[in-house]
Protein backbone atom coordinates (compact mmCIF):
# COMPACT_ATOMS: atom_id res chain seq x y z
CA UNK A 1 0.00 0.00 0.00
CA UNK A 2 1.36 3.44 -0.98
CA UNK A 3 2.31 5.88 1.71
CA UNK A 4 1.53 9.54 1.10
CA UNK A 5 2.82 12.66 2.84
CA UNK A 6 0.30 14.99 4.45
CA UNK A 7 0.05 17.67 7.13
CA UNK A 8 -2.44 16.90 9.87
CA UNK A 9 -3.14 17.42 13.55
CA UNK A 10 -2.97 14.20 15.54
CA UNK A 11 -4.85 13.99 18.84
CA UNK A 12 -4.69 11.32 21.54
CA UNK A 13 -7.37 11.16 24.25
CA UNK A 14 -7.16 8.61 27.06
CA UNK A 15 -9.37 7.70 29.99
CA UNK A 16 -7.47 8.61 33.15
CA UNK A 17 -6.54 5.84 35.59
CA UNK A 18 -8.53 3.16 33.79
CA UNK A 19 -6.74 0.43 35.72
CA UNK A 20 -8.30 1.61 38.97
CA UNK A 21 -11.65 2.01 37.17
CA UNK A 22 -11.64 -1.69 36.25
CA UNK A 23 -10.49 -2.70 39.73
CA UNK A 24 -13.21 -0.65 41.46
CA UNK A 25 -16.15 -1.28 39.11
CA UNK A 26 -15.44 -4.70 37.63
CA UNK A 27 -14.82 -5.50 33.98
CA UNK A 28 -18.37 -5.22 32.68
CA UNK A 29 -19.30 -1.90 34.30
CA UNK A 30 -15.90 -0.35 33.58
CA UNK A 31 -15.98 -1.46 29.95
CA UNK A 32 -19.40 0.15 29.57
CA UNK A 33 -18.05 3.43 30.96
CA UNK A 34 -15.02 3.36 28.66
CA UNK A 35 -17.14 2.48 25.62
CA UNK A 36 -19.47 5.42 26.30
CA UNK A 37 -16.45 7.68 26.66
CA UNK A 38 -14.99 6.50 23.34
CA UNK A 39 -18.34 7.21 21.67
CA UNK A 40 -18.18 10.79 22.95
CA UNK A 41 -14.65 11.15 21.58
CA UNK A 42 -15.76 9.86 18.19
CA UNK A 43 -18.77 12.20 18.02
CA UNK A 44 -16.70 15.23 19.02
CA UNK A 45 -14.05 14.41 16.40
CA UNK A 46 -16.65 14.08 13.65
CA UNK A 47 -18.38 17.29 14.75
CA UNK A 48 -15.18 19.19 13.99
CA UNK A 49 -14.31 17.51 10.68
CA UNK A 50 -12.00 14.92 12.18
CA UNK A 51 -12.07 11.15 12.49
CA UNK A 52 -10.96 8.45 14.85
CA UNK A 53 -8.08 6.54 13.28
CA UNK A 54 -8.10 3.83 15.91
CA UNK A 55 -9.06 3.09 19.47
CA UNK A 56 -6.23 1.91 21.68
CA UNK A 57 -7.51 0.18 24.80
CA UNK A 58 -9.08 2.98 26.82
CA UNK A 59 -8.26 5.80 24.42
CA UNK A 60 -8.54 7.06 20.86
CA UNK A 61 -6.22 8.46 18.22
CA UNK A 62 -7.85 11.09 15.99
CA UNK A 63 -6.73 13.21 13.05
CA UNK A 64 -7.87 16.62 11.82
CA UNK A 65 -6.92 18.81 8.88
CA UNK A 66 -6.53 21.95 11.00
CA UNK A 67 -5.21 22.83 14.45
CA UNK A 68 -8.32 24.95 15.12
CA UNK A 69 -10.68 22.02 14.55
CA UNK A 70 -8.51 19.90 16.82
CA UNK A 71 -8.61 22.44 19.63
CA UNK A 72 -12.39 22.82 19.36
CA UNK A 73 -12.83 19.04 19.35
CA UNK A 74 -10.57 18.67 22.40
CA UNK A 75 -12.61 21.27 24.29
CA UNK A 76 -15.86 19.54 23.39
CA UNK A 77 -14.44 16.18 24.47
CA UNK A 78 -13.50 17.57 27.89
CA UNK A 79 -16.80 19.45 28.23
CA UNK A 80 -18.94 16.43 27.45
CA UNK A 81 -16.97 14.07 29.67
CA UNK A 82 -17.10 16.61 32.50
CA UNK A 83 -20.91 16.81 32.20
CA UNK A 84 -21.32 13.07 32.68
CA UNK A 85 -22.52 12.32 36.22
CA UNK A 86 -20.34 9.96 38.26
CA UNK A 87 -21.53 6.42 38.81
CA UNK A 88 -23.14 5.88 42.24
CA UNK A 89 -20.38 5.77 44.84
CA UNK A 90 -17.67 6.34 42.22
CA UNK A 91 -15.50 9.29 41.25
CA UNK A 92 -16.08 11.08 37.95
CA UNK A 93 -14.48 9.65 34.84
CA UNK A 94 -11.88 12.01 33.36
CA UNK A 95 -9.75 12.11 30.24
CA UNK A 96 -6.38 13.58 29.31
CA UNK A 97 -5.70 14.94 25.82
CA UNK A 98 -2.60 15.84 23.83
CA UNK A 99 -2.20 16.91 20.22
CA UNK A 100 0.37 18.13 17.72
CA UNK A 101 0.15 19.53 14.18
CA UNK A 102 2.75 18.52 11.62
CA UNK A 103 3.85 16.26 8.80
CA UNK A 104 2.62 12.65 8.73
CA UNK A 105 2.75 9.65 6.46
CA UNK A 106 -0.66 8.28 5.46
CA UNK A 107 -1.14 4.63 4.59
CA UNK A 108 -4.79 3.85 4.00
CA UNK A 109 -6.71 5.23 6.99
CA UNK A 110 -3.71 5.12 9.33
CA UNK A 111 -1.01 7.74 9.91
CA UNK A 112 2.59 7.41 11.05
CA UNK A 113 5.63 9.49 11.84
CA UNK A 114 7.14 11.96 14.25
CA UNK A 115 3.95 14.01 14.60
CA UNK A 116 2.13 10.94 15.91
CA UNK A 117 4.90 10.28 18.45
CA UNK A 118 4.92 13.87 19.70
CA UNK A 119 1.11 13.92 20.03
CA UNK A 120 1.23 10.72 22.06
CA UNK A 121 3.89 12.27 24.29
CA UNK A 122 1.66 15.32 24.89
CA UNK A 123 -1.17 13.03 25.98
CA UNK A 124 1.18 11.11 28.26
CA UNK A 125 2.30 14.34 29.95
CA UNK A 126 -1.25 15.60 30.53
CA UNK A 127 -2.94 15.12 33.87
CA UNK A 128 -6.65 14.20 34.16
CA UNK A 129 -8.88 16.91 32.73
CA UNK A 130 -6.02 18.62 30.87
CA UNK A 131 -5.34 19.44 27.20
CA UNK A 132 -1.70 19.83 26.14
CA UNK A 133 -0.09 20.71 22.82
CA UNK A 134 3.23 21.92 21.44
CA UNK A 135 4.13 25.58 21.02
CA UNK A 136 4.42 25.10 17.24
CA UNK A 137 0.80 23.90 17.22
CA UNK A 138 -0.33 26.99 19.16
CA UNK A 139 1.10 29.12 16.36
CA UNK A 140 -1.41 27.49 13.98
CA UNK A 141 -4.41 28.45 16.12
CA UNK A 142 -6.70 31.44 15.67
CA UNK A 143 -6.09 34.51 17.83
CA UNK A 144 -9.17 33.67 19.91
CA UNK A 145 -7.92 30.17 20.70
CA UNK A 146 -4.37 31.34 21.38
CA UNK A 147 -5.78 33.50 24.18
CA UNK A 148 -6.91 30.30 25.89
CA UNK A 149 -3.39 28.84 25.95
CA UNK A 150 -0.50 29.25 28.34
CA UNK A 151 3.06 27.99 28.36
CA UNK A 152 3.80 25.42 31.04
CA UNK A 153 7.29 24.06 30.57
CA UNK A 154 9.99 22.94 28.17
CA UNK A 155 10.61 19.21 28.38
CA UNK A 156 13.00 16.81 26.71
CA UNK A 157 11.23 14.37 24.40
CA UNK A 158 12.82 11.08 23.38
CA UNK A 159 14.32 11.32 19.89
CA UNK A 160 14.41 15.14 19.93
CA UNK A 161 17.67 17.07 20.08
CA UNK A 162 16.00 20.05 21.74
CA UNK A 163 13.37 20.39 24.44
CA UNK A 164 9.79 21.03 23.30
CA UNK A 165 7.73 23.88 24.70
CA UNK A 166 4.55 22.49 26.25
CA UNK A 167 1.38 24.61 26.18
CA UNK A 168 -1.96 24.04 27.87
CA UNK A 169 -5.33 24.79 26.27
CA UNK A 170 -7.56 26.02 29.08
CA UNK A 171 -11.06 24.77 28.37
CA UNK A 172 -12.62 25.93 31.63
CA UNK A 173 -12.88 29.45 32.99
CA UNK A 174 -11.22 29.14 36.37
CA UNK A 175 -9.26 31.23 38.82
CA UNK A 176 -7.61 28.13 40.26
CA UNK A 177 -5.01 27.54 37.54
CA UNK A 178 -1.61 26.52 38.80
CA UNK A 179 0.91 29.35 38.80
CA UNK A 180 3.67 28.89 36.24
CA UNK A 181 7.36 29.33 37.15
CA UNK A 182 8.70 32.64 35.86
CA UNK A 183 5.40 34.51 36.02
CA UNK A 184 6.26 35.89 39.48
CA UNK A 185 9.93 35.71 40.31
CA UNK A 186 9.29 36.28 44.02
CA UNK A 187 7.38 33.04 44.28
CA UNK A 188 9.02 31.05 41.46
CA UNK A 189 10.59 28.49 43.80
CA UNK A 190 7.19 27.86 45.41
CA UNK A 191 5.39 27.26 42.10
CA UNK A 192 7.36 24.08 41.55
CA UNK A 193 5.94 20.83 42.94
CA UNK A 194 8.00 18.93 45.50
CA UNK A 195 8.35 15.19 45.99
CA UNK A 196 10.20 13.96 49.08
CA UNK A 197 11.29 10.32 49.16
CA UNK A 198 12.52 8.44 52.23
CA UNK A 199 14.24 5.08 51.81
CA UNK A 200 16.32 3.22 54.41
CA UNK A 201 16.83 6.37 56.46
CA UNK A 202 17.89 8.44 53.46
CA UNK A 203 15.72 11.39 52.42
CA UNK A 204 15.68 12.77 48.89
CA UNK A 205 13.89 15.76 47.41
CA UNK A 206 13.35 15.18 43.75
CA UNK A 207 12.18 17.43 40.93
CA UNK A 208 12.89 15.79 37.56
CA UNK A 209 13.47 12.09 36.75
CA UNK A 210 14.96 9.29 38.84
CA UNK A 211 15.43 5.55 38.37
CA UNK A 212 14.87 2.69 40.83
CA UNK A 213 16.01 -0.95 40.75
CA UNK A 214 18.57 -3.57 41.81
CA UNK A 215 21.22 -2.31 39.42
CA UNK A 216 23.79 -0.29 41.42
CA UNK A 217 23.71 2.51 38.86
CA UNK A 218 20.21 3.62 39.78
CA UNK A 219 19.36 6.69 41.86
CA UNK A 220 17.66 4.43 44.43
CA UNK A 221 18.99 0.89 44.71
CA UNK A 222 16.55 -1.78 45.93
CA UNK A 223 18.31 -4.97 47.04
CA UNK A 224 15.19 -7.17 47.33
CA UNK A 225 15.38 -10.19 45.03
CA UNK A 226 11.77 -9.68 43.93
CA UNK A 227 12.71 -6.27 42.51
CA UNK A 228 13.89 -6.03 38.91
CA UNK A 229 17.28 -4.68 37.89
CA UNK A 230 15.52 -1.79 36.13
CA UNK A 231 12.34 -1.76 38.16
CA UNK A 232 10.73 1.66 37.89
CA UNK A 233 11.28 5.35 37.35
CA UNK A 234 9.70 8.54 38.62
CA UNK A 235 9.22 11.25 36.01
CA UNK A 236 8.29 14.88 36.58
CA UNK A 237 5.40 15.96 34.37
CA UNK A 238 4.69 19.64 34.71
CA UNK A 239 3.33 19.94 38.29
CA UNK A 240 2.98 16.18 38.84
CA UNK A 241 5.23 13.16 39.36
CA UNK A 242 4.44 9.89 37.59
CA UNK A 243 5.62 6.53 38.95
CA UNK A 244 6.22 4.22 35.97
CA UNK A 245 6.56 0.47 36.52
CA UNK A 246 8.81 -1.44 34.10
CA UNK A 247 9.35 -4.58 36.18
CA UNK A 248 8.58 -8.29 36.07
CA UNK A 249 6.81 -8.52 39.44
CA UNK A 250 5.04 -5.19 39.69
CA UNK A 251 5.14 -2.13 41.95
CA UNK A 252 2.82 -1.83 44.95
CA UNK A 253 1.63 1.64 45.96
CA UNK A 254 -0.37 2.50 49.06
CA UNK A 255 -1.58 6.10 49.24
CA UNK A 256 -2.69 7.15 52.72
CA UNK A 257 -6.36 6.36 53.21
CA UNK A 258 -6.60 4.30 50.00
CA UNK A 259 -6.37 0.62 49.08
CA UNK A 260 -3.13 -0.74 47.70
CA UNK A 261 -2.65 -0.25 43.94
CA UNK A 262 -0.64 -2.74 41.88
CA UNK A 263 1.16 -1.40 38.80
CA UNK A 264 2.22 -3.86 36.12
CA UNK A 265 3.89 -2.04 33.23
CA UNK A 266 1.62 0.88 34.11
CA UNK A 267 1.98 4.31 35.64
CA UNK A 268 0.40 6.29 38.46
CA UNK A 269 0.43 9.97 39.37
CA UNK A 270 1.70 10.25 42.94
CA UNK A 271 -0.29 12.47 45.28
CA UNK A 272 -0.55 13.02 49.02
CA UNK A 273 1.63 10.66 51.03
CA UNK A 274 2.17 6.93 50.96
CA UNK A 275 4.51 4.00 50.53
CA UNK A 276 5.92 2.10 47.55
CA UNK A 277 7.07 -1.53 47.55
CA UNK A 278 8.91 -3.23 44.70
CA UNK A 279 8.15 -6.74 43.48
CA UNK A 280 6.12 -7.78 46.52
CA UNK A 281 3.32 -6.31 48.63
CA UNK A 282 4.34 -5.11 52.09
CA UNK A 283 1.07 -6.64 53.30
CA UNK A 284 2.34 -10.11 52.39
CA UNK A 285 6.05 -9.65 53.05
CA UNK A 286 7.00 -7.86 56.27
CA UNK A 287 10.66 -7.19 55.44
CA UNK A 288 10.15 -5.74 51.95
CA UNK A 289 12.02 -2.49 51.26
CA UNK A 290 9.69 0.51 51.30
CA UNK A 291 9.99 4.02 49.94
CA UNK A 292 7.88 6.65 51.64
CA UNK A 293 6.77 9.57 49.47
CA UNK A 294 5.32 12.98 50.27
CA UNK A 295 4.01 15.14 47.41
CA UNK A 296 3.37 18.88 47.70
CA UNK A 297 1.57 20.68 44.88
CA UNK A 298 2.48 24.25 43.88
CA UNK A 299 -0.73 25.45 45.57
CA UNK A 300 0.22 23.71 48.82
CA UNK A 301 3.70 25.20 48.73
CA UNK A 302 2.33 28.69 48.12
CA UNK A 303 -0.15 28.30 50.97
CA UNK A 304 2.54 27.18 53.40
CA UNK A 305 5.19 29.57 52.11
CA UNK A 306 7.83 26.83 52.32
Amino acid sequence: MTRQKDTLAVLFADVSDSTRLYENMGDTAAFTQVRECLQILNEAAQHFNGRVVKTIGDGAMCVFSSANDTAHAAIEMQDRIDLRPPSPGRSKLTIRIGFHYGAVLREGDDVFGDTVNVAARMSGLAVPGQILMTASTVEMLSAELRQKTRRLDALAVKGKAQAIDIQELQWQDSDSATLVPGRNSGFAHLTEPRLRLICQGRELEYRMTMTIGRDPGHDIVILDKMASRNHARIEKRLDKFALIDQSANGTYVTISGRDEIVLRREELILYGSGKIAFGESSRRQADVTLIEFHYESPEERLASGK
